[in-house]
């Protein structure tokens, strides 16, 4: 998650740019850099580390200029040092990119066999070369631009400088934010207003696939396609900058949204994309181990069964999981030989450290994941894995949740191969399934006005059904709990093949079935109760993906088609249906959706 600023001014760049970076650090301090436009030649300044580093290295040289970019840098694609800090430069093209371009090494094939050389290890300088190379046959810079945009997959946040364009900074987004700010004859771009917040309140947010033109006069904003559109201008309070919603009626919503970058920084931690291979931190030795027994509460607690599915059928590994307040009260039989991981968005959750603390008493080797890579339970372990999500205000958990997932998914593939259950090929191929999540997720975020309508007909309920099978039984549990959590819905999640066992008999024309089925290998099983609902007058919504949606028996009420995906992150994909529409839900019901009634962050009591 790395920040970007860009300024088309009428006053010196470079403190304005180092300011902005400094309310960006947040974002990455792996490296920082600048580049401006000095007498129509663009000069850049790099350092390693923080701040503070390229602050020394521009008094050593100075950039005198009126039109730059910075970027801050969260390390993705190469290691954290001055030659893959950004900017990066090709030709007359100069740029800084938050996000990860996933055929970058076919691009960058590509452009080597044009006789394109390479200063860096990053996917960033590939789409530097791609712009020059358009450059290069004619076209215009805002043609080569989007030229270039058509040919990247994936996640990206972009500013842009070219020579010869001195007054122009290019900007485009998509899964990655980007704001606009607007100025007395200047103009600005950012990661989100915080990057803005001192030049300007006047601000634009960029819709997913937006690219942009800025110049002294204003921006021109341009759809996917290539049409010219208008954006709203918000105006962002003063004391709003450092805590703000951006463009959402609640931080919830906006962490939703947040979901594509907050995995892409997390996945990007626990892999190494060039060599698509995992890299998790600690130095545990899985073959050695002989279970894994999770403990957790809430959604941590249904991220945790989610991890037992996957690390199970990939690695061969036990894994037990239970709900921390349950665990220590009943004695359970310990081993030295396990791992215990904790899992807790706060670190500090009561139940949930006192389990922790039961099995170190037991000789167990400790980890946790975590968000609050300072709390307690990271002081009293083994092994920290953070999730890497942010600052999470919404009570009802969102990007925490995902983030624990992609920690979870990093965490099996890993211990499969350590445990020799998969070679290094299916581990590469595993680690680009990876990779791909945080644009697949993006996607699925893009079902939001459906779901906005399927929300009218849900928050006239008293009761919902959510069914699923493996990971997804895990995720129907997740979709009820946010559902209750935050419209007050009575809402319960079950194994779809438990349908017959008991909650069948809450079938009726006025219960909401919602049915998450991806065409998997679970897939035929839950299209049969589906069938079994539908036979009952049960009203089904039926969440799943293009392949599900051919197969899908006739009669649902609505079919939700989600973006394909392989079952290692279609519990990532499928998660943001289910949260938009607890959402939604919850704002037609006139909720407190932020702040639900009786519940808090963090729970620190028993």
């Amino acid at each position: 998650m790395c920040g970007i600023i860009g300024i088309v001014g009428t006053k010196p760049v470079t403190e304005r740019l180092i300011d902005s970076l400094k309310r960006l650090e947040y974002r990455g301090y792996d490296s920082a850099g600048v580049a401006a436009v000095v007498d129509g030649k663009v000069e850049r300044r790099r350092a390693q580390g923080k701040i503070k580093n390229l602050e020394a290295v521009l008094v050593e040289q100075p950039l005198v200029a009126q039109n730059g970019i910075g970027h801050v840098r969260w390390a993705t694609h190469g290691a954290p040092n001055v030659g893959n800090a950004h900017p990066h430069t090709a030709g007359r093209v100069t740029l800084v990119h938050n996000g990860i371009i996933e055929n970058f090494a076919e691009l960058k094939a590509e452009l080597k066999a044009a006789g394109r050389a390479f200063e860096s290890d990053t996917d960033t300088e590939v789409i530097a070369h791609l712009v020059d190379a358009e450059l290069a046959t004619g076209l215009a810079p805002l043609d080569a631009f989007k030229a270039t945009l058509d040919r990247l997959t994936g996640a990206y946040a972009l500013a842009v400088l070219i020579e010869g364009a001195d007054n122009l900074i290019l900007g485009a987004r998509r899964g990655s934010p980007l704001v606009v700010g607007e100025g007395q004859g200047e103009m600005f771009l950012g990661s989100d207003a915080l990057a803005v917040g001192p030049f300007t309140n006047r601000v634009i947010y960029l819709e997913e696939g937006d690219f942009v033109a800025l110049d002294h006069d204003g921006a021109q904003i341009f759809d996917v396609t290539g049409a010219s559109v208008q954006r709203p201008v918000k105006v962002v309070p003063a004391s709003a900058v450092m805590m703000e919603k951006g463009n959402y009626r609640h931080f919830m919503e906006k962490e939703i949204h947040d979901q594509p970058e907050g995995c892409q920084r997390t996945i990007a931690a626990y892999v190494d994309a060039l060599t698509a291979r995992t890299a998790m931190p600690g130095g545990l030795d899985f073959k050695a181990l002989e279970r894994i027994q999770i403990v957790a509460c809430g959604t941590s607690y249904i991220a945790g069964v989610i991890g037992k599915y996957l690390i199970e059928q990939l690695a061969d590994l036990p894994v037990d999981v239970e709900i921390a307040s349950e665990f220590r009260y009943r004695q359970p039989a310990l081993r030295p030989g396990s791992l215990v991981i904790a899992m807790s968005q706060s670190g500090e959750t009561a139940d949930t450290l006192a389990a922790l603390r039961y099995c170190k008493a037991k000789g167990m080797k400790s980890a946790v994941v975590v968000n609050a890579q300072e709390s307690t339970m990271a002081r009293e372990v083994d092994v920290v894995w953070p999730i890497h999500c942010g600052p999470e205000i919404g009570v009802a958990s969102t990007k925490a949740f995902t983030a624990q997932v992609s920690v979870m998914i990093a965490l099996a593939v890993a211990a499969a191969k350590a445990r020799g259950t998969i070679d290094a090929a299916e581990e590469q191929r595993l680690v680009r399934v990876m990779l791909e999540a945080p644009r697949l997720i993006a996607e699925a975020i893009g079902l939001e006005d459906s779901l906005k309508e399927i929300a009218a007909e849900i928050a006239k309920a008293r009761d919902v059904l959510y069914l699923g099978r493996g990971p997804m039984s895990a995720l129907a549990l997740e979709g009820a709990l946010k559902l209750k959590e935050i419209s007050y819905i009575h809402a319960e999640g079950y194994a779809a093949g438990e349908l017959k066992h008991g909650p069948i008999a809450l079938v009726d024309d006025q219960t909401p079935i919602i049915i998450l089925a991806p065409y998997d290998s679970w897939f035929e099983k839950s299209a049969s109760n589906m069938s079994e609902v539908m036979a009952r007058g049960g009203q089904v919504v039926f969440v799943t993906d293009p392949q599900g949606a051919k197969h899908a028996p006739a009669g649902a009420r609505v079919v939700v088609t989600a973006p394909a995906s392989d079952p290692l992150v279609s519990a990532l994909v499928m998660s943001a249906p289910i949260q938009l529409l607890a959402y939604h839900v919850a704002v037609l019901k006139g909720a407190d959706v932020d702040q639900p009634r009786n519940l808090a962050k963090s729970v620190t009591v028993e």
